[in-house]
């Protein structure tokens, strides 16, 4: 792939957390305008490698460019204001606070609800339509699958160049699943790039233009989903099942 179609890349990427040595040299990239999926077993180091990324976590070997920064040493918000996402897998909502309040303090660039950019509200209320249902109500009165799309909603709620998500179909429902199979595909046509953890095969294999499989803090493989979805074996090799 050449580097100009390279929007995020890892190289040979150590974590440490305490005592524990979680991530042993990760090496991947995330292709611009494409959907990848960072797959692979429990304990395998997706949530570490996304936590890295944003800086939650240090890297303390190898180096992380975004968009031609090195993003390896920079604080979170610093992270963020380049344009990147992150909804982690507790979702992150403001239970105590409504809808609109949880949008409103991701909208940077607005300090009331009239100020944030219209057109781009009434796109993802179209993607997402409990955002606007729910507009004025408290975000932890939601269900599981609601917050979920809550969160998805105010990581985009400011255009972005990347948007990272951490297992975005966990426990709901399917009629949800694809509706937020169907957001994530409006968000790549929009030219949001997307590297999402995900343990859903089937929302994976649907979604997916390229993955990358961990084990060990490793990433044993990469290449394209339709690869992956066309071989069997190599599915069973990597993650211990077929799609």
């Amino acid at each position: 792939m050449s580097q100009s179609n390279v929007l995020l890349s890892l190289k040979d990427v150590h974590t440490h957390i305490g005592a524990y040595h979680i991530l042993h040299g990760v090496n991947m990239e995330v292709p611009r305008g494409e959907v990848t999926l960072l797959l692979g077993r429990n304990g395998a180091g997706k949530t570490t490698t996304l936590r890295t990324i944003m800086g939650l976590w240090q890297a303390s070997h190898g180096e992380i460019h975004f968009n031609g920064h090195n993003i390896t040493p920079m604080r979170t918000p610093d992270i963020a204001s380049l344009n990147v996402a992150y909804v982690p897998e507790n979702m992150g909502i403001f239970a105590d606070l409504t809808v609109e309040e949880n949008m409103l303090l991701a909208a940077r660039m607005s300090s009331r609800a009239n100020q944030m950019d219209e057109d781009r509200l009434a796109w993802i209320c179209a993607m997402f339509p409990a955002v606007e249902k729910f507009w004025h109500h408290p975000a932890g009165k939601l269900s599981g699958g609601q917050k979920q799309m809550l969160a998805v909603a105010r990581a985009m709620v400011e255009p972005r160049d990347l948007l990272i998500v951490d297992e975005p179909s966990k426990g709901l429902a399917p009629s949800i699943v694809q509706n937020m199979m169907d957001a994530f595909r409006k968000m790549k046509a929009s030219g949001v790039s997307i590297l999402l953890v995900e343990q859903n095969i089937h929302f994976a294999q649907q979604l997916g233009d390229s993955v990358a499989v961990m084990d060990n803090g490793r990433v044993i493989h990469a290449g394209s989903m339709v690869a992956l979805t066309e071989n069997p074996e190599l599915q069973k090799s990597l993650l211990g099942l077929a799609l």
